[in-house]
């Protein structure tokens, strides 16, 4: 996205508008400006918008500042107060200063005649499809505060569940690291010592583990500067990969199979999807257009694929459950639930339940894979230390060997 400056001429009163906007292209602000019935006069760019790298993560808007964003301005709403009112509260309580930013370019829109959906659509990096189109169902059927509430409640639950998978990801991570610092520091330092001791011993010849440390060692003391290189390089094009098409579904793909985390994932996802799906049926949004909007918002492609082939089934008169029965993508309990909520009438309840379910075997998930890295872990550590010991000391055995001998 661009930021754009504009002049416009406002064809009722002739007067002269200015404002900022965001858009794909110089052609796209012309298209805003006119829809807001001005005449654009002058279109200037400034800065594209952050897409990576550390000003995107120094510049980011948090999942808990967009929760405090439609709280406020839900609370501003049922109070009764007009809505350019109620933004420029919420932009005066701002602490996240790139959301401020983008409030006041909001209310700029706003004042200008968009609708607030249209407004927030100009920022997707902030605000999704998902927020954007509650947001525009709550204008449509007057319920507002309702849409924001519901969409501060599904952020919630959508953070809390990436903050426990992330959180049960810390322990083993911190080992692994600090494992590799020991194993480093053995290889570089203690290793090598052991060759000092071999050397002035005719026909001495060191075990075959303590020559390969040596050998690692050796390619780490004289080429470090190469292996840095070869780590940079390798974190890029892994970077790069990710992001393509065929990248993605072979990660996600990985994310959904690989033990033991696969579990984890499709649980997670399945939550995602009935939290994301009963917030949207809540707010009035049809099924057709709740299905598509979903797809674009679970971040899986494999899943997206399986929604999007189910949306063109229910177009052409299947139900929901009918749709996703027998889809591998799905856990069986989805379609399950969503034929009782059909037969029911209480699709939004039955929705709402299967997230609920899934939410806390999430839970359980996390707690079984914590259970199993430990001791996986254990055997990891047991059998590098076994590696390392047996590097440093066999040489010195044999050494204590050729000396009783002589």
């Amino acid at each position: 996205m661009l930021n754009f400056s504009y002049v416009a001429r406002d064809p009722t009163t002739g007067e002269k508008v200015k404002a900022d906007l965001q858009a794909p292209s110089q052609a796209a602000a012309a298209k805003m400006i006119r829809d807001q019935g001005l005449a654009p006069l002058e279109i200037v760019a400034e800065a594209k918008e952050s897409k990576g790298g550390i000003g995107k993560f120094f510049n980011r808007v948090k999942t808990k500042d967009k929760v405090l964003f439609s709280r406020q301005l839900a609370t501003l709403i049922n109070a009764g107060l007009p809505l350019v009112q109620s933004l420029r509260s919420v932009a005066g309580q701002a602490t996240n200063k790139r959301l401020k930013v983008v409030i006041d370019q909001v209310i700029t829109d706003v004042e200008a005649g968009s609708s607030l959906s249209a407004s927030l659509a100009r920022h997707p990096s902030v605000f999704n499809e998902v927020y954007v189109n509650l947001i525009a169902a709550g204008e449509t059927s007057g319920t507002l505060d309702k849409a924001l509430e519901r969409l501060a409640t599904q952020q919630e639950k959508d953070a809390e569940i990436i903050s426990k998978v992330r959180g049960a990801m810390v322990y083993p991570a911190i080992v692994i690291f600090v494992m590799i610092l020991v194993v480093g520091f053995m290889v570089v330092k203690v290793v090598p010592q052991v060759q000092i001791l071999y050397r002035d011993i005719p026909g001495a010849t060191l075990p075959l583990v303590t020559r390969i440390l040596l050998g690692v060692s050796h390619i780490l003391v004289k080429f470090w500067w190469l292996m840095i290189i070869l780590f940079g390089l390798i974190v890029f094009g892994t970077t790069r990969w990710a992001r393509t098409l065929g990248g993605k579904r072979i990660i996600d793909r990985l994310k959904m199979k690989m033990w033991p985390i696969g579990g984890l994932f499709m649980k997670m996802y399945m939550a995602r999807f009935a939290r994301t799906g009963t917030t949207l049926v809540a707010s009035g949004v049809p099924l057709i257009q709740m299905l598509e909007i979903t797809a674009n918002g679970i971040n899986n492609v494999h899943i997206a694929d399986s929604i999007k082939a189910a949306t063109e089934k229910v177009k052409g008169g299947k139900s929901l459950s009918e749709a996703l029965k027998g889809d591998p993508n799905f856990l069986e309990l989805v379609p399950n639930m969503l034929r009782v909520g059909e037969q029911s009438g209480a699709i939004e309840q039955m929705l709402s339940k299967t997230a609920d379910y899934y939410e806390r075997e999430v839970d359980n998930e996390i707690k079984a894979i914590s259970t199993v890295i430990e001791p996986v872990l254990m055997i990891i550590l047991g059998i590098v230390a076994f590696t390392i010991v047996a590097a440093v000391l066999l040489p010195i055995y044999g050494l204590a060997g050729k000396t009783l001998i002589h």
